[in-house]
């Protein structure tokens, strides 16, 4: 369907495993030339191993290269600035921490050898409570096993291309790292992770750029607590097994065809207690397998769920899909997927048992959706007297084969959720004229949907292809 191959092109994601090669980090910076150097390293070099290296305010140019254990602490924010040749701080030691310390990067470097305001390639690394600015890759863990990032907050190089800057913290071939409590804006990806397994990702935001998180061939690893905002996509994770998703916030992935939340080839995935609100899709899966969402929010996304028939024993279950275009647009000839016990704002049918399901399966998909995967101009027509009017002729003349796609208990009311996280908006008023263009054009859909039940379509038109 035409409608996959758009939204691989506006994600900037190839989901063909051969042009999927994991990215291999650039040459290991060394020691800075003489000139290069931070007048701290003479400091640095006399330390013992497991010294306090304390540093007070002031501005310092150079760079610094940490060969032996230490703790540098900044107190009164003491300001490092780049050379502009490379990495700020170059760690080769095990067990060095680094802590409150404002680095700039002054926008130099060089992509191809992973420039950083912090780079370290050595396990135990800690860093806490610093501020990078101006730098192409923010924070770079390279084989530092146990590395932990903590309170730091990353700004990368404004009005760059995506291409042209790097991650705000690049994590390879690392395990049993932790990235805590860290803000990330304006930098290519948010996260990125690779042959990375054993992680916890908790407490972050990353907003305001290409992916909130880029992740490939990686296991094991927990993500709970998170912001990514306002993204081509909340997250692109791939070719990685047994994540766990918690109480998340996948908001405002706006973009021709943006996404929440995209898992390629993952499989044994659980998603619980997650927000994904205001995105062109909320949930994109393709060859992934016993993946399973539960009591997640999906809310005021173009699609809810778009579903390859190359997914296997996906289970969705107690979740609430409040106000999205569409529930679910499916791609392929089967599906064995399973939803059980939903709450679906669209689905008006009765319970008049009064057990809190509705008294018929809810039918996810209408022949309107397949002209919706083919066509992609049809998103503006899909809650239309249009959409309906096909819907109800294809009920009562069937002339396209059926894919099986239904909520066999649907919940009848909106189950209380009380672990998915609220939103609160970031500059609200920015927003208003938005908000008033949604409402106005909500509210005319609305009109038109209800006009069309009224001549005769039915109020849940069923079927798919």
């Amino acid at each position: 369907m035409r409608f996959a191959a758009f939204a691989i092109l506006a994600v900037s994601l190839t989901l063909r495993g051969e042009e999927m090669a994991p990215t291999l980090p650039g040459t290991l910076e060394g020691r800075p030339s003489p000139r290069e150097l931070s007048p701290l390293q003479a400091r640095v070099d006399v330390a013992g191993n497991g010294e306090t290296v304390e540093v007070g305010p002031g501005t310092f140019a150079g760079d610094l290269f940490i060969d032996r254990p230490l703790r540098l602490v900044g107190r009164g924010r003491p300001r490092l600035v780049g050379s502009g040749g490379g990495s700020v701080v170059r760690i080769r030691a095990a067990d060095v921490t680094i802590d409150g310390f404002d680095i700039d990067g002054r926008q130099g470097g060089d992509l191809g050898r992973d420039s950083s305001g912090i780079h370290t390639s050595a396990p135990r690394t800690t860093i806490r409570n610093c501020r990078v600015v101006d730098s192409l890759f923010g924070i770079y863990l390279r084989e530092a096993d146990g590395g932990l990032v903590e309170s730091c907050s990353i700004r990368g190089i404004p009005g760059r291309d995506a291409g042209e800057k790097g991650s705000g913290i690049h994590v390879w071939n690392t395990t049993g790292f932790t990235l805590r409590n860290n803000e990330i804006v304006d930098v290519r990806d948010g996260f990125y992770i690779q042959s990375s397994p054993n992680g916890v990702v908790t407490g972050n935001t990353a907003r305001d750029l290409r992916y909130g998180l880029h992740y490939m061939f990686s296991d094991d690893n927990v993500f709970e607590g998170n912001l990514f905002e306002n993204g081509a996509a909340g997250t692109a994770i791939m070719y990685s097994n047994r994540l766990s998703f918690r109480r998340n916030r996948f908001v405002h992935n706006r973009g021709f065809a943006s996404v929440g939340l995209l898992f390629k080839s993952c499989d044994d995935v659980t998603a619980e207690d997650n927000l994904l609100a205001d995105n062109a899709r909320g949930i994109f899966l393709e060859g992934s397998n016993r993946c399973l969402f539960r009591r997640n929010v999906v809310a005021e996304s173009d699609t809810a769920i778009v579903l390859y028939d190359s997914c296997s024993l996906v289970v969705f279950e107690g979740n609430s899909f409040v106000g999205n275009l569409t529930p679910l647009t499916l791609s392929g000839k089967r599906t064995d997927t399973r939803f059980d016990g939903n709450y679906w704002s669209e689905n008006d049918e009765p319970d008049l048992d009064g057990d809190g399901r509705s008294d018929r399966p809810y039918r996810l998909t209408s022949v309107f959706d397949h002209l919706r995967g083919n066509l992609t101009a049809a998103d503006l027509f899909t809650q239309g007297f249009a959409a309906a009017a096909i819907g109800a002729a294809e009920r009562n003349f069937p002339v396209l084969e059926l894919v099986s796609a239904e909520d066999h208990s649907p919940l009848a009311r909106p189950p209380q959720l009380l672990a998915v996280p609220r939103h609160r908006e970031r500059r609200r008023a920015a927003h208003l004229p938005a908000l008033a263009g949604s409402s106005l054009a909500l509210g005319g859909g609305l009109a038109l949907l209800l006009s069309g039940r009224r001549i005769g379509a039915p109020a849940n038109p069923g079927g798919s292809a």
